[in-house]
């Protein structure tokens, strides 16, 4: 994919999130992509498994506290292309019954290429929040 230097991708550990999301990073862990997750309920069923077919009850926003996504999403965990990378590496490890936040950078989100018509900028960062119902 080609970059647009113009547009400056948002950073994760220097922007300022609304506070109606509830987003403390020192108490998320860092995973090595960059991608941050919390969990807010660990669960206590099945472990996601690629292969696994998932459902999941999510909401997303950018920073900003703005809602861009809601509901019900299923799909076969590591086979289906969920098109935010950050996404699926931020699920990994979740069991059922598990509540986590996600925070996905721009360059494992969208990126220069946010969908079209919807809130979202490009470089902008994704927020999660995602709860297990199904893996198996």
């Amino acid at each position: 994919l080609a970059c647009d230097t113009e547009t400056p991708f948002e950073v994760i550990e220097t922007v300022t999130f609304d506070p109606g999301l509830g987003i403390d990073l020192a108490q998320m862990t860092r995973l090595p992509s960059g991608v941050y997750i919390q969990d807010l309920v660990v669960g206590t069923g099945a472990l996601i498994a690629v292969g696994h077919h998932v459902s999941l009850q999510l909401t997303a926003w950018i920073r900003n506290g703005t809602e861009w996504s809601s509901g019900l999403l299923t799909f076969d965990y590591g086979v289906t292309d969920l098109g935010v990378d950050g996404f699926g590496i931020g699920i990994e490890g979740m069991a059922v019954g598990g509540t986590r936040l996600i925070i996905v950078p721009p360059e494992l989100g969208y990126g220069e290429f946010p969908p079209p018509e919807t809130v979202i900028p490009k470089g902008a960062i994704l927020i999660y929040e995602v709860d297990l119902l199904v893996s198996g």
